[in-house]
C-alpha cells in the first residue's frame, strides 16, 4: 500500500478502511470485484470499527460495576426466572415506550446481573446507558450540592434513554436522598425508561428514604407504567458454601423463635 494512501486515510481517520485495505485489494483481484463492490466492502469495513469503537464507548460511559451478558447467566440455577420475558426486556421494546423495570427479590438471585446484562444490550442496540448504585445517585448530588454543579449531575441522570439503579433497600439512605431520588423520576417520567433493583418490598421504601410522603411519590409515578419483574430463590453467591443452607435454616428458626 502506498504511503501517500495511509497519509490520506489517515488524515481522512478512515482507520477502520486503512486496516482491511490490504485484504480487500486481494479479494479484489482474486473474485474480480467491481469498483462499486470493492468500495461497498471497504465502507462496511469502516462502519464496522466504528460501530465497535462506539459500543466501547458507550459501555465505559455506562460505568457497569460488571461487565454481564444474558449468555453468561445461570438461568438453570434459578428457574423462577423466566427467560422469554428478560430477552423481551433485552430487545428493548420497553426503552422505546418509555417505560420503566423493576427487578425485586433477595439478595444474589440475579438482579444486578440481569440489569447490567439489559443494559449492555440496550448499548448495542444504540441506547446511552447509565448504571449508578443508588448510593451512587445520592453521593453524587450531596458532592455537585456542595460545589454548587447540581444541574450538571442532574443533566447526567436525565440524558440517557436507559438508566439503572442498583441496590435499592441495601440500607437506609441519608436525609434529603428522597429529594434527589424523587427529582430524577420525575424529571424520566414518561420521558426516559429507568430500570431499579430492590430487595426490600416497595411498601419499605418509605423507611429507606426517609421520607415516606417522598416515596410515595417516586413510586407513583415509575410503577405506573412499569414492569415488575420479581425473582425468588436462594443466592447464587452462596450454591458453593456447604454451610449456607444450615445459615439459613438457622435464621429461619431464630426468626420463628422471635415470633413466638
Amino acid at each position: 500500500m502506498k504511503n501517500s494512501l495511509i497519509d490520506a486515510l489517515k488524515s481522512l481517520r478512515l482507520s477502520g478502511l486503512a486496516q482491511s485495505l490490504d485484504v480487500r485489494l486481494l479479494e479484489a483481484k482474486g473474485h474480480a470485484l467491481s469498483h462499486e463492490d470493492f468500495l461497498e466492502l471497504l465502507l462496511q469495513d469502516e462502519l464496522h470499527v466504528r460501530g465497535e469503537r462506539r459500543i466501547a464507548r458507550r459501555i465505559k460511559g455506562a460505568a457497569f460495576r460488571d461487565m454481564k451478558t444474558l449468555e453468561d447467566f445461570d438461568w438453570r440455577f434459578n428457574p423462577s426466572i423466566k427467560r422469554k420475558t428478560i430477552f423481551d426486556l433485552a430487545a428493548g421494546h420497553f426503552i422505546r415506550e418509555r417505560r420503566d423495570v423493576l427487578f425485586i427479590g433477595p439478595p444474589g438471585v440475579g438482579k444486578s446481573h440481569l440489569a447490567q446484562a439489559i443494559g449492555y444490550e440496550a448499548i448495542k442496540a444504540g441506547y446511552l446507558v447509565l448504571y449508578r448504585s443508588i448510593f451512587d445517585l445520592v453521593r453524587d448530588f450531596l458532592r455537585d450540592e456542595a460545589l454548587g454543579g447540581e444541574e450538571r449531575i442532574l443533566i447526567k441522570y436525565l440524558k440517557p434513554d436507559l438508566l439503572i439503579l442498583d441496590d435499592m433497600g441495601l440500607k437506609q439512605l441519608p436525609k434529603r436522598s428522597g429529594e434527589y431520588f424523587f427529582e430524577i423520576i420525575m424529571r424520566r417520567y414518561e420521558n426516559r425508561s429507568t430500570m431499579m433493583t430492590s430487595n426490600r418490598p416497595i411498601e419499605d421504601w418509605g423507611k429507606l428514604i426517609g421520607d415516606v410522603a417522598a416515596a410515595g411519590a417516586i413510586l407513583d409515578r415509575f410503577l405506573h407504567h412499569a414492569h415488575i419483574i420479581p425473582i425468588t430463590g436462594k443466592s447464587y453467591r452462596l450454591r458453593n458454601n456447604p454451610r449456607a443452607e444450615t445459615a439459613d435454616q438457622t435464621t429461619c428458626k431464630a426468626s420463628k423463635e422471635k415470633v413466638k
